[in-house]
């Protein structure tokens, strides 16, 4: 029996510091090990506390995830990349590639003034990741089995 290969996912922002990064972890929590899902930004910087703690109130540990920048994934086959940026205040990176292409706009928690507001707005980007990708990956198991014969 042939084992069925993952179908990989990248996930882009700008910084690869808040909003990819918990996209990755909800991804990784949401569909287990049927995915091998990345996540990258236009420069590397580092994991957002606050991503931290929005993920760690969910159960979700995202402390031995990583900033990356996208170039460390040109020529690399993806099934879906997705990019997580506001794109009316930011210039999300672009990968070339045969993939199928989706853009969710989220603006930048780490912008928003004030610890109890800042970790407010990273709550709220994390419940919104979640609706997304409970929907993309119901929508992936629709579209594997229903191109099976």
């Amino acid at each position: 029996m042939t084992e069925t290969p993952k179908r990989r996912v990248l996930i882009l922002c700008t910084a690869n510091s808040a909003r990819s990064q918990m996209a990755e972890g909800i991804m990784r929590w949401l569909a287990g090990d049927r995915y091998a899902v990345f996540s990258a930004g236009s420069k590397a910087t580092s994991v957002n506390p606050f991503a931290i703690r929005a993920m760690d109130e969910i159960g979700v540990d995202i402390r031995s995830q990583y900033s990356k920048t996208y170039e460390q994934f040109l020529g690399q086959p993806f099934d879906a990349v997705i990019t997580v940026c506001d794109d009316a205040a930011e210039a999300c990176p672009f990968l070339p590639g045969n993939y199928r292409r989706m853009h969710w706009s989220f603006p930048d928690p780490a912008a928003v003034e004030g610890d109890e507001a800042r970790l407010q707005a990273f709550r709220d980007v994390r419940d919104g990741l979640i609706e997304r990708f409970k929907a993309f990956v119901a929508n992936e198991e629709v579209e594997v089995t229903h191109g099976q014969s």
